[in-house]
């Protein structure tokens, strides 16, 4: 989306690119049309305190938006930028505040004619970016806000709907066609960095200069970063059979040596990888074995999943919650906290249940299957606790939380819209059996049951005491048992 006034004052020289999502030098259009023409060049990120302050009151370390896995993969994130930006001349320029104020106030003191941004979907940045752009034009600066974070631009796909999202996946890939090609452009250098006036600016900052303690910090295995995501994305297209045959649903959730997925996903999250440059990839392993999965089951087909989420959320009033959303089942849903604190909290006296959502809460990621499995058990399939508290949660701990596809993901698995199979459940005590009936993944997250034997790891209520007292783990004392009103959904 390229605006630009019709005002006769005189354009700055300058050009700002400012960073929310889209962390990354490749297919970058915003970047790219910001360094045309241009004698200087300002990277700008604005630490947000909305999202970023800490929050001593919250569940779990972090703000009152997100937990610290994230904040700190997204800090990694903007390190990584900002050491490729400073390979070719630049570098990140860093400030804090109220991301509207901190912009306009920018834009006043530097010689900027054009600012550039990535389009987002997210009401959030919605609301933010009108207020942007309305000084931005008022100024008489040209605002360039394309669409890259997703294959293609959701506005196309509802007007090629008649005004509506498709609401089911074959309809939206029917509509969607091909995405845009990646820009192939590469940087040896970058227009240098104009005077910076008075404007604050810092280095990234690390946790502890945001306020958190270093104890804080918990154990997610990922890294962020551009180079990292590129690096993983290598890795995977290496193993070309692998790609080819990928199929979702399968896959073992309770795999974490070597985990059963691409976990690209919070790299796509925070767009230090380009999902066209990854449609790409997928499609050249595919051309060399033209014997492959289809969507909507494939690799290719989870990012065309990624985005129907979006459009469905970008065209959808009230997505994000049950009340006065159109397409959302109103389903009389339990308000019980006790529930929810159990679930969240891995107390629910279901080993597999709650290793998940150890694993949740120590690393920030889980297989989706594993998510399917939580998100089912807290509503539909066995605490019938409303939704959106579970999307709370989710949204808050996960490092791949992304308004749209938790939002979506959370409806389907509650079977409050797109999906409504209501009895198919996912058992808390057979399904994980079926892929680690050893449960060396109970035993990781929840050493509390590592020595109980294979017989009884998913059902430790069932052990004899004896058998409690050997394994150190007493049901009901050391870890707890399974709550009265959670009646044992098998299937």
């Amino acid at each position: 989306m390229r605006l630009t006034s019709s005002s006769s004052m005189t354009l700055g020289s300058g050009s700002m690119i400012w960073f929310r999502k889209g962390i990354r030098i490749h297919d970058n259009p915003a970047l790219e049309y910001a360094t045309r023409g241009c004698s200087n060049l300002y990277p700008l990120f604005v630490i947000d305190p909305h999202y970023m302050k800490p929050d001593p009151n919250a569940f779990s370390p972090g703000s009152s938006r997100a937990g610290l896995n994230r904040i700190s993969f997204l800090l990694e994130s903007l390190g990584d930028l900002d050491v490729n930006l400073k390979k070719i001349g630049s570098r990140l320029l860093v400030l804090k505040g109220d991301p509207s104020e901190v912009l306009i106030r920018c834009l006043k003191q530097w010689n900027i004619g054009k600012l550039c941004f990535e389009y987002d979907t997210d009401p959030y940045y919605q609301a933010l970016d009108i207020k942007v752009k309305d000084y931005a034009l008022k100024a008489g600066i040209e605002v360039f806000s394309p669409v890259s974070h997703t294959l293609f631009n959701p506005t196309d796909i509802i007007q090629k709907n008649g005004g509506k999202p498709p609401l089911s996946y074959q309809s939206f890939v029917n509509l969607a066609g091909e995405p845009p090609s990646p820009l192939a452009t590469k940087y040896s250098s970058l227009p240098p960095v104009g005077p910076l006036g008075s404007c604050d600016i810092s280095e990234v900052p690390t946790i502890k200069d945001l306020g958190y303690e270093d104890d804080q910090l918990e154990f997610s295995p990922f890294k962020g970063g551009e180079s990292e995501a590129l690096r993983r994305l290598e890795e995977c297209m290496k193993d070309k059979t692998w790609v080819a045959n990928f199929e979702k649903p399968k896959g073992n959730p309770s795999a974490f040596l070597k985990p059963a997925t691409t976990i690209l996903s919070p790299y796509l999250k925070f767009g230090c990888l380009s999902s066209r440059y990854f449609y790409q990839c997928i499609q050249d392993v595919y051309k060399s074995l033209p014997k492959h999965t289809s969507p909507p089951v494939s690799l290719l087909g989870q990012l065309l999943w990624r985005d129907f989420f979006y459009t469905a959320a970008f065209g959808t009033p009230n997505f994000d919650s049950m009340k006065d959303n159109r397409i959302c089942k109103q389903i009389p849903w339990k308000d019980d906290d006790k529930l929810l604190e159990a679930w969240r909290d891995a107390k629910t006296g279901f080993p597999w249940i709650d290793a998940i959502m150890v694993q949740l809460r120590q690393w920030g990621w889980m297989h989706h299957l594993a998510r399917h499995s939580v998100a089912c058990f807290l509503t539909r399939g066995d605490l019938f606790v409303h939704w959106e508290k579970g999307r709370d949660v989710f949204e808050r701990l996960l490092i791949d939380s992304d308004w749209a596809i938790n939002n979506g993901n959370w409806m389907w698995l509650s079977c409050s819209s797109f999906f409504y199979q209501y009895n198919r459940i996912y058992s808390p005590t057979t399904f994980g059996k079926k892929y680690d009936p050893d449960g060396d993944y109970i035993r990781h997250f929840l050493p509390v049951l590592k020595d109980m034997p294979k017989a009884y790891i998913y059902e430790p209520w069932t052990a004899p005491p004896s058998i409690q007292t050997k394994a150190n783990c007493i049901i009901g004392k050391d870890y707890p048992m399974p709550g009265q009103c959670c009646h044992l959904v098998l299937e």
